[in-house]
């Protein structure tokens, strides 16, 4: 009798613990390099139809790991830098990279004092998002404006059906850092 109570006790333990532990993980969508591929064509593709001078196209990860880079011909050498700058800035905050520069231009210039590795605050970064989870970030830049750069990250990052540009506006619009 005692053997079957230790051995039901142990049993609701095991039972408990298994429960704490499924609650601690979560389903986490993740970018592939495929998914990357599609961001850059989409990118690529909105910049030849608005005949955009150049450009460079860099995705990260969630992390702002460098998963992918494409350089339109005739695009100055530094954008490369400034589009993985831009892209893991929208990954690691979560915002477009525009809200920042927003918020610096609006007198908050502390926020250049960040790191250049993890902060680069000019727009043309927006985060990647699917299914409601930001997946990545991508950046451009070296286009003919820094709108147009905006404008071709946002292809890219609808390249998954999203709405980059209306998620862009609704964090623009409530951004408090």
């Amino acid at each position: 009798m005692k053997s079957t109570l230790k051995a039901a006790a142990m049993m609701m333990v095991l039972v408990a613990l298994c429960a704490i532990a499924n609650a601690q993980v979560t389903d986490k969508k993740t970018l592939t390099i495929d998914g990357a591929k599609k961001v850059i064509a989409a990118s690529v593709a909105s910049a030849k139809k608005n005949s955009a001078p150049g450009g460079v196209i860099a995705v990260v990860d969630d992390g702002g790991n460098l998963m992918a880079l494409e350089r339109l011909d005739g695009t100055f050498a530094a954008g490369a830098n400034i589009s993985i700058g831009k892209a893991r800035t929208a990954a690691l905050f979560k915002r477009p990279t525009k809200v920042f520069e927003d918020i610096i231009k609006n007198g908050r210039t502390a926020m250049v004092a960040l790191p250049d590795s993890l902060f680069t605050p000019l727009q043309g970064g927006v985060p990647i998002v699917v299914d409601g989870q930001i997946v990545g970030g991508v950046g451009v830049s070296g286009a003919s404006s820094a709108q147009q750069d905006e404008e071709l990250a946002i292809a890219g990052a609808n390249a998954f059906g999203g709405d980059a540009k209306m998620g862009a506006a609704k964090r623009s619009a409530g951004a408090v850092l």
